[in-house]
């Protein structure tokens, strides 16, 4: 291969370790140094290579280096996403919602009652009718713990209904029966407990030092029917202001929440949203309908203060 064929091979090479820097460019500030220095040494090398006829054995073993290098920063982020993955989804629960609703059965009757002249010709119309209650699943959503006594943190809309049944299903399986002990009258944040100690928490880290482009990462149970399911995006937007709607048609506007683009579905609400340290900087709260990849999350810092007021 002569000189200008390798150049040109060095070059699309290079083209490549750039390419690596952003796609792997995330919350690390380390990493995002680390990216920066390697992009301005593959492009220095790249323009002495395209203004050079002759590619020199020390451009070799420097193109080696900064590639080995690039591999190195790369697995280093997909390894923290990993870990803070793993760090957090033990302490990540489903909350199953139920409620008494009425059992219906159907009955023929004649809507004309005991009037001769339809009493005998077979017309009858269904009606239903109530034969007592049954207990079902109308509900779920996900929730994490914040303390090792069984204080589990969750939106006030997955929790909302007063006459229905909560139980929390725990990453090992076990399903403890939990109760509401505290629903915040501004924020849709809620505070449920259940029995037992030792369990897994969620370190709550700081929401004000967000940054737009940050790797986050979700958990939760989607569609209420995939639990712990692990969603990645950045930080699209921050402060925002939205009106959020329950399935129940309320209404409520939220302030300075966090935007994502991080997959947030139906049942994901109450869960965390994680960076790359595994903390929890939000909790996952509303999706816009209609659009893609377009999520919200409550600062953690407005949890942390609730928290820290109503608990004992």
């Amino acid at each position: 291969m002569n000189a200008v064929s390798i150049k040109v091979a060095l070059l699309i090479v290079l083209l490549g370790l750039v390419g690596l820097g952003v796609v792997y460019s995330g919350e690390s500030r380390e990493l995002k140094l680390r990216l920066a220095t390697l992009e301005n040494q593959v492009g220095a090398l790249a323009a002495a290579l395209q203004s050079s006829t002759i590619v020199t054995e020390d451009n070799k073993k420097q193109l080696l280096e900064l590639s080995n290098r690039s591999a190195v920063i790369a697995r280093s982020q997909d390894e923290l996403l990993t870990s803070a993955v793993s760090k957090a989804a033990p302490a990540v629960v489903s909350i199953v919602v139920s409620k008494d609703v009425p059992r219906l059965e159907i009955q023929y009757v004649n809507p004309f009652g005991d009037d001769p002249f339809f009493r005998d010709v077979g017309f009858r119309v269904p009606v239903y009718r109530q034969v007592g209650t049954e207990k079902q699943q109308i509900g779920a959503g996900t929730g994490f713990f914040i303390r090792s006594d069984g204080y589990i943190l969750t939106n006030r809309h997955v929790v909302n209904d007063t006459q229905a049944e909560y139980v929390a299903l725990l990453a090992s399986g076990e399903k403890k029966t939990a109760t509401v002990v505290y629903r915040d009258s501004t924020h849709d944040l809620a505070i449920l407990k259940i029995s037992g100690k030792g369990f897994p928490v969620i370190v709550l880290g700081h929401s004000s030092k967000l940054q737009l482009g940050q790797t986050v990462a979700a958990i939760g149970n989607a569609l209420g029917e995939y639990n712990n399911t692990v969603s990645v995006g950045i930080i699209s937007g921050l402060n925002r202001t939205i009106q959020a709607q329950d399935s129940q048609g309320r209404v409520e506007t939220l302030s300075g929440v966090i935007q994502t683009d991080a997959a947030i579905n139906r049942g994901n609400s109450g869960g965390p949203l994680l960076d790359l340290s595994g903390f929890a900087i939000g909790v996952n709260v509303a999706m816009e309908q209609g659009a893609n990849n377009i999520a919200f999350s409550i600062p953690i810092s407005v949890a942390k203060s609730i928290a820290g007021k109503v608990l004992p």
